[in-house]
């Protein structure tokens, strides 16, 4: 669509100036997604995202000191087991449990305040999201526009949880990491002190040989799992969308199923199905190295660790300059700053696959955003005004794809209580006009003005019924408990469901159990209730036979007279319940309006029947 493909080239060819323009591009993702992240500490957040801030580093503080004490009591238990001091060796027995419960204690408030704030942070961030994609028709423009954003629902409820769960796990690991390492590099230079030895008769000393050990260590490993691990954020990408895309098939199956019962298309269905697993399993085989190149190395790292330190320490507790209990507690220090070091070893993967969630959630974010900002990109908009005297005005109204003109200068001014009927041949954009009217579709030119204070109301060809129960499908979009129930049952009855009212508070997947004729029953129940000024019909009697259109529509007019109604429709019966009719002809540069002629009084309900025969009699 050309909103999206102009400012999408926009921001392409500023990556095409990059030295790596795929780099460039996933850069630009994490920071668009930063700058909506962000906002829970900012001034339209929630007040509580400091609080739990602040009380996380302050937990992670303590949890550090306890940390600090226990190896302490390392040192202290191992030198009394190697003197044989069995006082001490008690006392410090009995003080073990005290620091074991300490540290339970701060890790499970640690643990509460840090998901609180990832659930705090998810729910704030999901509501920004959420509203942004439901705003102004966004979610079903999404659909006509090009773009990385599909499977927009999956990257809401998974990865936006993904690139919020992530984060304060990597926030708190890397204050302690950090925390840790400054101060257990104290600990194990103090311990280790310097070691001393000679090669060729010279003598050489290595001052904080355990600190210059643990670096080098952690450098190796951490250099190790980069290069094993680059391709992970690719593949982790590549499989969460093969997953959203297996799950978005499955989904239409199950929507779809009545049509493809009764087209026999399950042999079909199911090759299609095989497809997309074929496709989930093979970025999940390709996911599945990844995780072994990378276990390989956090495995080695982790079994050799703790025995480096031992090793390296033996030579000075044989000769008698260091305790047992040293060596324990250099063994313990030596493993908490390698681990620290070694935090992007144990946190790659988690950190790859955090990655392509964020640059999912920023692919969605960056679609709405070139939506919004379309106008700024040079695409046309059509102007939405407030007009008085009449119900609805289109002047000069283009309606465009793509940069091409769907309808062309349509110029129309429908007055308050006037039925019109819009006509044409299929392709000549009557449904792409509907959705300019009603504000779904806002690329082109010129403006629509609706009466002031006026309330529009569109049924679709394939009415929506949500979850849940009968009365709200039917009071939708108003709350079920806005009406009475009273109410909602005369509806019903009105438009011929009321073999369904006794069913009205049943929670059952209606969308699935109603026909399409008794969902477009409950779409023109819904109208009743609502007493809009304005009805837009798209072909919102098509399920239905002649019969039952025209009780519907008599209905209409004698239930919410003087209420505007333009209709959509193909059936020559129509007109009979309408003043004019405007016929939409395809032109080369785009449909237009080639007629615009009143109909016989609406008086006569059968007279679309009357036509006929006048017809008949003229041949």
């Amino acid at each position: 669509m050309s909103a999206d493909a102009a400012s999408q080239n926009d921001h392409d060819d500023d990556f095409e100036l990059a030295d790596d323009p795929q780099a460039a591009r996933h850069r630009y993702l994490l920071e668009r997604f930063w700058t909506s992240a962000r906002g829970f500490w900012g001034r339209d957040g929630q007040p509580v995202a400091w609080v739990l801030t602040i009380g996380l580093i302050v937990l992670v503080v303590l949890e550090l000191g306890v940390s600090y004490g226990i190896n302490r009591w390392n040192r202290l238990f191992f030198d009394a087991l190697e003197n044989r001091d069995a006082a001490t060796a008690w006392a410090q027995g009995l003080i073990f449990p005290v620091l074991a419960a300490v540290s339970v204690a701060f890790g499970m408030t640690e643990v509460y305040a840090r998901m609180t704030m990832q659930r705090r942070w998810r729910g704030w961030l999901n509501d920004q999201v959420v509203d942004a994609w439901l705003a102004n028709g966004r979610y079903y423009q999404l659909n006509l526009v090009k773009g990385d954003h599909q499977n927009p629902e999956y990257r809401i409820a998974d990865d936006l949880r993904i690139a919020t769960d992530a984060p304060v796990d990597f926030v708190v690991g890397v204050v302690s990491a950090a925390i840790s390492a400054a101060t257990f590099i104290v600990v194990l230079w103090t311990i280790g002190g310097s070691y001393s030895f000679e090669i060729g008769g010279v003598a050489v000393m290595i001052p904080g040989f355990l600190v210059i050990a643990s670096v080098l260590y952690s450098v190796i490993a951490t250099t190790a799992m980069v290069f094993i691990g680059k391709r992970f954020v690719t593949v982790s990408e590549q499989r969460n969308q093969a997953e959203a895309e297996y799950r978005y098939a499955l989904t239409r199956v199950r929507e779809n199923g009545e049509s493809i019962a009764l087209l026999g298309g399950e042999e079909e269905e199911r090759s299609g199905l095989d497809r997309s697993l074929k496709k989930v399993l093979h970025w999940w085989r390709e996911l599945l190295f990844q995780h072994m190149r990378t276990t390989l190395v956090s495995q080695s790292s982790g079994l050799i660790a703790p025995v480096v330190p031992v090793l390296l320490s033996a030579p000075k507790f044989l000769d008698g300059t260091m305790s047992l209990g040293q060596v324990m507690q250099a063994a313990s220090a030596f493993v908490i700053v390698q681990g620290a070091f070694n935090w992007l070893v144990n946190n790659y993967p988690r950190f790859a696959d955090w990655r392509a969630s964020a640059r999912r959630v920023a692919s969605l974010l960056v679609s709405l955003d070139h939506l919004n900002n379309a106008a700024d990109a040079g695409i046309g908009q059509i102007d939405r005004g407030k007009i008085k005297g009449a119900a609805l005005r289109l002047r000069n109204l283009s309606v465009t794809l793509d940069r091409t003109a769907v309808v062309n200068e349509a110029d129309v001014s429908i007055q308050p209580g006037e039925k019109v009927l819009v006509v044409g041949e299929s392709g000549t954009g009557k449904s792409s006009l509907v959705r300019a009217i009603a504000g779904l579709w806002p690329w082109g030119d010129g403006e629509v003005a609706v009466k002031s204070g006026a309330q529009l109301f569109l049924l679709p060809q394939r009415p929506y019924v949500p979850l849940g129960t009968l009365k709200r499908a039917t009071t939708y979009p108003a709350p079920a408990d806005e009406v009475d129930d009273d109410k909602v049952v005369e509806a019903l009855e009105s438009v011929g469901l009321g073999h369904l009212t006794e069913r009205l508070n049943e929670d059952n997947p209606w969308d699935q159990t109603l026909s399409g004729g008794e969902k477009q029953r409950l779409a023109f129940a819904r109208v009743l209730l609502h007493h809009p000024d304005i009805i837009v019909l798209d072909e919102a009697t098509s399920a239905l036979d002649p019969a039952s259109q025209m009780r519907l529509m008599q209905l209409i007019d004698e239930k919410l007279n003087p209420t505007t109604i333009i209709s959509v429709g193909h059936r020559p019966e129509l007109e009979a319940f309408h003043d004019r009719k405007l016929v939409l002809a395809s032109r080369k540069d785009g449909a237009r309006l080639v007629s615009d002629e009143p109909l016989l009084p609406r008086s006569h309900p059968f007279k679309w029947r009357w036509r006929k025969r006048r017809k008949t009699r003229r041949k």
